[in-house]
């Protein structure tokens, strides 16, 4: 590992880290070992392969763990990936509780982060359900009818802005909180802005 490839971000991550400092030490040696591209981005370190992410460490008040961007992708022969919930559809983690695990497991984690590497090389893409595949609640609809200039608002948001919108929507289990969580957000959608922006 030479001093180039240390992003001085992560070192300043790292230096303020209460919890996981060590694991988190050990899997930054792990990764750049793999020669990929350490940088800081959504205040996590993130590693890089000609630009496109490949794993992120983060640390949870449980666990830390490695995030695969596209592990949904890899085969898992291991059977260690974790989907954190039902709605992430690419991510997959591998997660520790101890820096010992980290150690026992540096030859399984290289190779999880090559075959990472080598996803990307080929180009592979994860198949994303379309906002069209989630249901669009009732009262969102109701919504969408009353006001047709936030259906057309509503479609002109990204894709996961438009599925992150309906499973807030669809997860309450009142009609009346539904109702009032669209009201809420209409303001949001009709300024182009997704539900945490």
């Amino acid at each position: 590992m030479t001093k180039s490839q240390l992003n001085p971000k992560v070192d300043e991550f790292l230096s303020k880290a209460n919890k996981w400092k060590e694991e988190y030490e050990k899997l930054r040696h792990i990764i750049l070992d793999c020669e990929l591209t350490e940088e800081f981005k959504w205040m996590h370190p993130c590693y890089t392969y000609e630009n496109k992410n490949i794993v992120l460490i983060h640390g949870f008040k449980e666990y830390c763990a490695l995030l695969f961007h596209k592990g949904a992708l890899l085969e898992d022969t291991q059977r260690i990936l974790i989907q954190q919930t039902e709605n992430v559809q690419a991510a997959r983690q591998i997660r520790f509780t101890h820096v010992q695990e980290i150690v026992e497991m540096e030859t399984i984690i290289k190779d999880y982060i090559y075959e990472a590497i080598g996803v990307e090389k080929a180009g592979l893409e994860v198949n994303f359900k379309k906002h069209t595949e989630f249901i669009i609640p009732e009262e969102l609809q109701n919504k969408f009818d009353e006001i047709p200039a936030l259906k057309t608002a509503f479609e002109a948001l990204t894709p996961g802005r438009q599925r992150a919108y309906i499973l807030y929507f669809s997860q309450a289990k009142q009609a009346k909180t539904r109702e009032s969580r669209v009201e809420k957000y209409t303001k949001q959608i009709l300024d182009g802005k997704g539900l945490h922006d």
